[in-house]
């Protein structure tokens, strides 16, 4: 009983993680490093990480700067960055790319927000399978007489309330991606 409401826990934390990593990719107009962690540079034929060709820093707040190790890979970062789907146009002055993230516009915030709602939502609903396996496992340990009617009860409510707790989390970490995409 415990060992399946401990796994449900360490399930609905993973979902968790996945949503902020997840909102952590959505640009709000502030530099952020993750932002990069998607692009695959083509180096010597193998898909890199830019995170392990490069020094990636925030120089102000919406300007990133990679200091690659090896200056002559500076023309592949720059061009997997322009073949990304981030819509930006790196610099390059032959020491250091650099990348200006532009102040978003109205329009652009509430397709931000949009994508955060949906992100958020698609949180919700892996909880809620998770729960939902959860519930069916349990009943299967009552009909197989592993655990009694009144065990069956207490699990169930245990589950709930460890869904309710992590979908108010999904909320408030929703709400203060949508806050900090707003305050730009």
């Amino acid at each position: 009983m415990e060992n399946l409401l401990s796994v449900v826990e360490d399930k609905m934390k993973k979902t968790l993680s996945v949503l902020q990593n997840d909102l952590g990719n959505i640009r709000a107009g502030r530099a952020n490093p993750a932002l990069l962690e998607k692009i695959q540079v083509d180096y010597y034929g193998t898909p890199t990480p830019i995170q392990q060709m490069a020094a990636v820093s925030v120089a102000e707040a919406r300007i990133l700067v990679i200091q690659p190790w090896d200056k002559s890979s500076m023309g592949a970062i720059e061009k997997a960055i322009q073949k990304s789907d981030l819509g930006i146009n790196p610099t390059n002055d032959g020491n250091v790319i650099r990348i200006a993230f532009p102040q978003p516009t109205e329009e652009r915030r509430k397709e931000l927000c949009k994508q955060v709602k949906a992100t958020a939502e698609d949180a919700k609903i892996a909880i809620r399978a998770i729960r939902r396996d959860a519930n069916e496992k349990a009943k299967a340990q009552k009909k197989a007489s592993e655990i009694s009617e009144d065990d069956l009860k207490v699990l169930e409510k245990d589950i709930q309330a460890l869904t309710d707790d992590n979908i108010k989390e999904v909320d408030k970490i929703a709400a203060a991606k949508e806050k900090e995409i707003l305050e730009i």
